[in-house]
């Protein structure tokens, strides 16, 4: 983000995490924003003073924001957690009923022995032990508000989100009216809204009145099903991400460019609560990208980009199914294929708001390649700025000195060589390298091999030459004789395996070697 860009507002960074709650739920893009708005209303029509309905607007954004940090428990019971939250939206979150859809869960996709060994040893451990794991989890919201600096009666409400107004819930049992009435309009909205979207008015109906005065209060479903054939339908024909950036603007001013540097770092931790293999990676990748882009000259600026870009690239993660991160065995094609979707869905998650979209293209080129061989859309020499360069080196290096379920870490020379011939075979930028390698404490060369094993000046002839520029201008240029400029074109020639300059140029726009910012 440049320094002359205006800073975005905390609540529409909160808005942008909500994205990334939705995928963490299995549930489609603007699931929360949608239930923000139906609360935001149901809490106008229940008379709820400003104070409230800004309270509304936080709680419903963060209320599931935690959903994520027992992905990897819920893998491990489940194999798809995904799956599992997107469905219990269908279910009484207690009693039999919450127990019955649970050991199905267990049992789904397994052979009938492990699957009924599965459920024997969840039920000799105590499977209230799961059903509290399920419910609870989101106390993680907690801490993540707490380092927004929010309020402390939003702090205070989010502990309620999972009490039922029969008092079956948790952590604290409580009930009725004891629950504050902002969590109330929230807990009913978020699972309206579900059932809405899949079924319609008449599911969603027909699910408030199941649930009125167990799991909901009472008066409030009756307000929601008394208003909802207008407020579903207003929903239906809102742009509901513009319309809770609006609310956004009347509620504080822009960040400080410290203050959103620090909400950074809470989306990073945000991003590697997905697994345990991923903890602390963001913020040791964003130290190294940051550090790399000073050795390599970059402006300040551009250097707070890199390390925020590093911070937030992985944000896409929460759409994938941890039981895919904790695969200890070969990936199938369609597993694959999911986390090559990551940085779309992270740039997704960071379009929605104007003020991170430049933050959003830089994160979603983490994977890319100089020689067009990396993903999501294959960019490739010019397409690639050096921040990108040196953001896809850094989380690569990062990535590589830390344990995967299906490999330990690398140590640290041999990350080096595996960097170095990365960068012979063209993948990465060899001045983006460098300055990762110096970074990371490594002892770098004036000069490391380059691609297909040109020189320095070798490159500097090719750049003029597929520009079409004569040799003896080039001689003249690069303060050398024409015999020298012919040589370096015979060598180049036979190098890169061309004959003609057209492909020479292909092949130095394919490698980043000309064009490259």
């Amino acid at each position: 983000m440049h320094e002359s860009a205006p800073m975005p507002r905390m609540a529409e960074l909160v808005a942008s995490l909500s994205i990334a709650t939705d995928l963490g739920l299995g549930l489609p893009e603007d699931h929360v924003l949608r239930q923000t708005l139906i609360a935001t209303e149901l809490g106008v029509r229940a008379g709820f003073t400003p104070e409230q309905r800004t309270s509304v607007f936080y709680v419903s954004l963060l209320a599931w924001v935690g959903c994520i940090s027992d992905s990897h428990e819920m893998a491990r019971s489940f194999g798809d957690d995904l799956r599992v939250r997107s469905q219990s939206y269908l279910v009484d979150k207690t009693g039999m009923e919450m127990m019955r859809f649970m050991l199905a869960q267990v049992m789904r996709g397994r052979p009938p022995l492990e699957g009924v060994a599965m459920v024997a040893r969840a039920l000799a451990s105590g499977f209230s032990d799961a059903t509290d794991s399920f419910v609870t989890h989101c106390q993680t919201t907690g801490d993540i508000a707490d380092r927004l600096e929010l309020s402390p009666r939003v702090r205070e409400s989010l502990r309620q989100v999972f009490e039922r107004w029969d008092g079956n819930g948790t952590p604290d049992g409580i009930g009725g009216l004891a629950i504050d009435p902002v969590v109330r309009v929230v807990q009913i909205a978020d699972d309206a809204e579900v059932l809405h979207r899949q079924s319609g008015l008449d599911a969603a109906v027909e699910m408030l009145r199941d649930r009125r005065g167990t799991e909901f209060d009472p008066d409030l479903v009756d307000l929601l099903i008394e208003h909802a054939p207008t407020i579903f339908d207003e929903l239906t024909h809102t742009d509901v991400c513009e319309m809770v950036t609006q609310v956004a603007k009347t509620l504080e001013s822009p960040l400080t460019p410290m203050e959103f540097d620090s909400a950074m770092e809470v989306f990073g931790d945000y991003a590697d609560l997905k697994s345990p293999w991923f903890t602390g990676h963001s913020r040791a990748s964003a130290r190294l990208a940051q550090a790399a882009a000073s050795a390599a000259g970059l402006t300040e600026a551009q250097c707070r980009l890199v390390r925020n870009a590093a911070l937030v690239c992985h944000l896409g993660r929460t759409g994938v199914s941890t039981g895919i991160w904790d695969k200890t065995g070969p990936l199938t094609t369609a597993e694959i294929e999911r986390i090559r979707s990551v940085p779309y869905l992270t740039e997704s998650i960071l379009r929605r708001q104007p003020r991170l979209a430049e933050l959003g293209s830089l994160a979603a080129m983490v994977h890319e390649r100089v020689d067009g061989s990396g993903y999501p859309r294959g960019l490739s020499g010019a397409a690639l700025p050096m921040t990108a360069r040196i953001l896809a080196v850094a989380d690569w290096y990062q990535t590589m000195a830390e344990e995967r379920p299906h490999r330990g870490a690398v140590p640290s020379e041999q990350r080096a060589a595996m960097l170095r011939q990365q960068v012979s075979e063209g993948r990465f930028d060899d001045a983006a390298a460098r300055a990762v390698l110096t970074a990371a404490g490594h002892r770098v060369s004036r000069r490391t091999s380059a691609v297909a094993g040109l020189t320095d000046r070798e490159i500097q002839v090719l750049a003029l030459l597929v520009r079409g520029t004569p040799n003896k201008e080039i001689a003249e240029r690069l303060h050398i004789s024409r015999r020298t400029v012919g040589t370096h074109v015979e060598h180049i020639y036979a190098k890169i395996g061309v004959s003609t300059r057209g492909a020479a140029a292909m092949f130095a726009m394919r490698h980043g070697l000309v064009g490259a910012e």
